[in-house]
């Protein structure tokens, strides 16, 4: 577990210092997933119950675990990552 926190903790460092006014929720997932596998590691998230991205994504009044999709970062928005993910030699 030690190993996949301190991925999540890198890949949630790199989401903060990325997003930008006018990237999508989707880009972020781009993003997250290319260095979960960089990172030798498989997104949690991803094909669980069917759930269709790497990370979740929430916006303003959403609670949790919003699905990436094209909605765009506007100025003030509240915004929160979901990520978890599994370590491919474990």
């Amino acid at each position: 577990m030690k190993g996949a926190s301190r991925i999540v903790a890198e890949i949630l460092l790199e989401l903060k210092e990325n997003i930008r006014e006018g990237a999508t929720t989707a880009d972020m997932d781009r993003m997250a997933e290319e260095l979960t596998l960089k990172k030798k590691a498989k997104p949690a998230f991803k094909g669980y119950r069917g759930f269709p991205a790497a990370i979740c994504v929430s916006l303003n009044n959403e609670v949790t675990h919003g699905i990436p999709d094209n909605r765009s970062f506007q100025s003030g928005d509240l915004v929160s990552f979901d990520v978890a993910c599994h370590r491919k030699d474990k």
